[in-house]
């Protein structure tokens, strides 16, 4: 018996078949969403306060600074200069991201950048 010949695929079928499949719809992002690690706030020690405290008023505008803060359950730490400073709301503004005081773990101002 003679082979019947193969029709070829069309090119936009071909594609298709290297698509990546994903047998359980939303699985890698609920597996991404496991591996992120939450952590619990830590309460300041009344030495840590009295430093924190300290560093808070001693920092000014234009000053580049490193903060330790925690937000959604995890610890952050950025570097950038400090773009405000709102004691009566009690937050911190460095470049664009703003930090209520209560939040803030940790402050290093950079040596040598003050403006």
């Amino acid at each position: 018996m003679p082979k019947k010949p193969r029709t070829k695929m069309p090119i936009s079928e071909r594609a298709k078949q290297f698509m990546p499949f994903a047998a359980v719809k939303g699985y890698h992002e609920a597996l991404a969403k496991k591996e992120h690690i939450t952590v619990p706030k830590n309460e300041l020690t009344d030495d840590m306060a009295e430093l924190l405290d300290y560093s808070l008023k001693s920092i000014q505008r234009g000053n580049v600074i490193t903060v330790v803060y925690y937000y959604e359950k995890e610890y952050i730490k950025i570097c950038g200069m400090v773009a405000k400073i709102d004691n009566e709301a009690k937050t911190l503004t460095v470049v664009d991201r703003t930090i209520n005081f209560e939040d803030i773990i940790n402050i290093e101002i950079e040596q040598g950048a003050n403006p």
